[in-house]
C-alpha cells in the first residue's frame, strides 16, 4: 500500500505564548519533545517503518524528528529538508502575539491574515533585517524566490514544486515517507490532497504532534485517511 505520515512540529514556546513564528527559528520546548515521542511510540505500535523523512530548514521540524525516531528505535532513517516546507511567512506579523496585532491593525485584519487563503499579511521591508535573505540559513536560496510575506495561496503554490517533483516520485515507487512540517504548510498539502475549496479552509486546523497518514492508490488518489490520536 502506498502510504504517508503528515505530522505538525511539537509546540515551541512560541506556539504556546500565542506568537506567530512563521520563519523565525524557533527551538522545540519541553512539550514539544514529549509530543514527539509519544507520536512516534503511535506510529512504531502502529506499524510503520519509514524510508525517508522530509523536513523544513528550521530546526523545530528536525528536533521533532529526532524525537519522533528515537521513540521509535529508527533514529537512521535518511532526511531530506527543504525551504519548501517552512512555515507560511508572517511578515511583520513575525514575534507578535495576538494583543498586539489587535492594536496594531485590528482584530478584523488579525482573523483574515490568520485563516484566509487569499490574505497576505503586512510584508516586511526588503532591508529589515529580518528578512530571510540576509540569514545565512536560507543563502542557497535565490534571493527572488524568498517571502517577505504569504498568504496560504502562497504556501501551497511554494510547497507544490516539491510535492510533485519530489514527494510523488518517491510514493508512486513505494516509499514509505514522514513529513515533519508546520501548520500552515501542512493545511495547503491537505487542501490539495483531499482538494478543500478556499472557502473551506479556514475550518481546517492541524493539531501539533498528531501523526495524519493517508492511503493511497495506484494513481495516488487518496482511498484512505486516519489520525493517530
Amino acid at each position: 500500500m502506498r502510504s504517508l505520515v503528515l505530522i505538525r512540529h511539537g509546540a515551541s514556546a512560541w506556539n504556546l505564548s500565542g506568537r506567530f513564528t512563521g520563519w523565525t527559528d524557533i527551538d522545540l520546548g519541553t512539550k514539544g519533545h514529549e509530543q514527539a515521542a509519544a507520536a512516534g511510540r503511535l506510529l512504531a505500535d502502529a506499524g510503520f517503518r519509514f524510508d525517508e523523512v522530509h523536513l523544513s530548514l528550521l530546526r523545530r521540524t528536525g528536533q521533532t524528528a529526532d524525537s519522533l525516531l528515537a521513540a521509535m528505535q529508527q533514529p537512521a532513517v535518511p532526511r531530506i529538508a527543504t525551504w519548501r516546507l517552512n512555515e507560511r511567512h508572517y511578515g511583520q506579523l513575525q514575534g507578535r502575539d495576538k494583543s498586539e496585532i489587535f492594536a496594531a491593525w485590528g482584530e478584523a485584519n488579525y482573523r483574515h491574515w490568520r485563516r484566509g487563503y487569499l490574505d497576505l499579511p503586512p510584508p516586511l521591508d526588503r532591508d529589515d533585517p529580518r528578512h530571510p535573505r540576509f540569514d545565512p540559513l536560507f543563502a542557497d536560496i535565490p534571493p527572488e524566490l524568498l517571502p517577505r510575506s504569504e498568504s496560504l495561496h502562497d504556501c501551497q503554490q511554494r510547497l507544490l514544486p516539491w510535492w510533485n517533483e519530489v514527494a510523488v516520485p518517491r510514493i508512486a515507487a513505494g516509499k514509505q515517507l514522514l513529513v515533519v512540517s508546520h501548520g500552515n504548510t501542512l493545511r495547503s498539502l491537505i487542501m490539495h490532497l483531499e482538494n478543500i475549496a478556499p472557502e473551506d479552509i479556514d475550518k481546517l486546523e492541524v493539531p501539533s504532534g498528531i501523526p495524519l497518514t493517508y492511503q493511497f492508490d495506484g494513481s495516488l488518489n487518496v482511498i484512505g485517511k486516519e489520525s493517530l490520536e
